[in-house]
């Protein structure tokens, strides 16, 4: 009997998940599985959107942002008696093997699939946060810290010629990885990050010791994690007499076309999330590490914290940014 593969992709939209459903649909098409698409992610499993896919629906699609397979967010998904029904769904189709493409919380609800009702699940981390465990990079972190850099550069030009400081906030929920590395590329003058102590006295101090030698201008990153960067600046103020602004940079950040690095990263992790699959394995999360593919249980991936040594870049950032 042919085996049956259905792609879903779920939480928030990043870069790179259009690579990475082109990548799986073709490979596992040369595995010999017959591969299926899911609308809308877990809602669309549960409302059974699911349909073959055809070659004709993953063509040009590597260099589009956002996913053609559309995300939404599924509430129904946490309870037993849904998680049956979209189970169901799949079974009735004869699919038995499923790729997801998301963040932590689509690892869960994976998880519970694998668990509960034995679909071999293999996960691909797909999310602009850079927040999962057992992989250095995530699918749309490239994208997404390249997009910041850009508009670095030209809130630069404003912030420099009137002289100003200005805090950008960028995404990340609760991981600094954003900010952090927007600060080393972009030449930033300041970090604010959730892993670190975040005294806006030592700031302040750092861009008061920036004027004196002459600086005219200062970019604080600040990682959303952090708090309301609108109270942030309020507290600012009391400390230092320059004039202060500050961007949100919102929703712009996780669109746009994918980075070649996104696109590449898409397609390996795709070729080994299929090959995992042949396998006959399942229960698994695809990650890189030292540029190589690994494998890490979804149990680890949805129960351990986040383990991911910032130190040594926090430390650079700091001395890059005085």
């Amino acid at each position: 009997m042919e085996r049956k593969l259905a792609i879903l992709t779920s939480g928030g939209d990043a870069p790179g998940m259009n690579a990475a459903i082109r990548a799986a649909a073709k490979i596992a098409k040369s595995y010999g599985f017959e591969v299926y698409g899911i609308k809308r992610g877990y809602l669309g499993m549960l409302n059974d959107e699911i349909f073959p896919m055809s070659e004709r629906f993953i063509s040009g699609i590597i260099d589009k942002g956002g996913t053609v397979l559309l995300t939404a967010r599924c509430e129904e998904f946490k309870q037993a008696k849904f998680r049956e029904i979209a189970a169901n769904n799949l079974k009735k189709k004869g699919i038995e093997y499923l790729v997801v493409i998301g963040g932590d919380g689509s690892y869960r609800g994976a998880n519970l699939l694998y668990k509960e009702h034995g679909i071999k699940v293999v996960g691909i981390p797909g999310t602009i946060d850079n927040d999962i465990c057992g992989t250095d990079f995530t699918l749309g972190f490239d994208t997404c810290l390249n997009t910041i850099l850009d508009a670095m550069s030209k809130i630069r030009d404003t912030a420099t010629s009137h002289e100003r400081t200005i805090l950008v906030q960028v995404m990340g929920r609760h991981a600094g990885d954003l900010a952090l590395h927007a600060c080393i590329a972009g030449g930033g003058d300041g970090i604010m990050i959730p892993e670190m102590d975040n005294p806006i006295e030592m700031l302040a101090l750092q861009l008061k010791e920036r004027r004196k030698r002459g600086k005219l201008h200062d970019i604080v990153l600040v990682a959303e994690g952090v708090g309301d960067v609108m109270q942030i600046e309020k507290e600012l103020k009391q400390h230092i007499s320059s004039e202060i602004r500050s961007v949100v940079l919102g929703h712009v950040q996780r669109g746009g076309t994918p980075s070649g690095f996104d696109r590449v990263l898409a397609s390996r992790m795709a070729d080994k999330a299929i090959q995992v699959l042949d396998n006959e394995e399942g229960g698994v999360m695809i990650g890189l590490e030292k540029n190589e593919m690994v494998t890490h249980s979804l149990d680890e991936a949805c129960s351990s914290e986040r383990i991911k040594s910032i130190r040594k870049d926090y430390d650079l950032a700091v001395v890059l940014s005085r």
